[in-house]
């Protein structure tokens, strides 16, 4: 029986991670290790310079489970350090996340963090968004997690790659199928608000209006959401710029570099 990881950014108390743990029981045995707080926008967090707590705590469904007092990527390495006992995830699932995470979100995300500590552990992960701010029904996001969850468990992935899911805010009947997607251009419209407290010192807050993006390019998550179509986007972790490289070295032929030397 496949052993599985389940984590998200919104809490253990989020229904997306209920909905999720459900779906997800028909592969295997489900271990919940999620957050104790909301960790939206977190990113790639590794919590080295305080204690990380872990606590039983009980899903809003009454079923058992794990808190942290960590970000997601915290949750997963202390599961594959032994917190919850010698066996290692065979698969790490994060989400579902309230809201998309396309283009750079990627690099915001606490839900694909939580992925990508996995993938560094050496195991096939996920990540799972619903593009709804206001949803609350994840039955479908879950069902759809679920079945990307059972491929990746007969088919595997190659190391140091994970899945990013994301599922259209809209009816399953409403869904136009299924997309392979690339990773698009988000538009962020972020505003600097600044206030003053009580004693009159100022502060400041970025808010703005929801992130958009290019829709129009075809192939992209963003273009297949928009499209009502379910994008799968295969991310590496590697982020190195291959066709920089050489470019790169011609620079530094005239260079010399002065350290300072006698």
């Amino acid at each position: 029986m496949s052993y599985i990881l389940l984590t998200n950014d919104d809490g253990f108390h989020h229904p997306g991670l209920l909905a999720l743990k459900d779906a997800l029981a028909t592969l295997g045995e489900v271990a919940v290790m999620a957050p104790d707080h909301n960790w939206s926008a977190a990113g790639h967090t590794k919590t080295m310079h305080k204690p990380l707590r872990v606590k039983d705590v009980t899903l809003p469904d009454g079923t058992p489970a794990h808190a942290s007092t960590g970000a997601p990527s915290d949750c997963v390495a202390l599961v594959v350090l032994g917190v919850l006992g010698p066996r290692r995830p065979d698969l790490v699932v994060s989400g579902i996340n309230q809201g998309a995470n396309v283009g750079q979100d990627i690099t915001y995300s606490g839900t694909v963090a939580a992925a990508m500590e996995g993938v560094i552990s050496g195991i096939p992960s996920i990540a799972v968004s619903l593009d709804s701010y206001e949803a609350r029904d994840f039955t479908f996001a879950a069902q759809v997690g679920a079945s990307v969850a059972r491929l990746v468990l007969q088919h595997g992935l190659p190391p140091h790659t994970l899945l990013n899911v994301n599922v259209p805010g809209r009816p399953a009947e409403q869904i136009a199928g299924v997309r392979v997607t690339r990773l698009g251009q988000r538009v962020y419209r972020d505003v600097l608000i600044e206030r003053q407290d009580p004693r009159g010192r100022p502060y400041y807050w970025i808010g703005g209006e929801p992130p958009g993006g290019a829709v129009d390019e075809e192939g992209t998550d963003i273009w297949a959401l928009a499209g009502g179509y379910i994008s799968i986007t295969p991310l590496r972790m590697d982020m190195t710029e291959y066709e920089l490289l050489s470019e790169i070295e011609s620079w530094l032929a005239d260079w010399s570099l002065d350290l300072g030397r006698r």
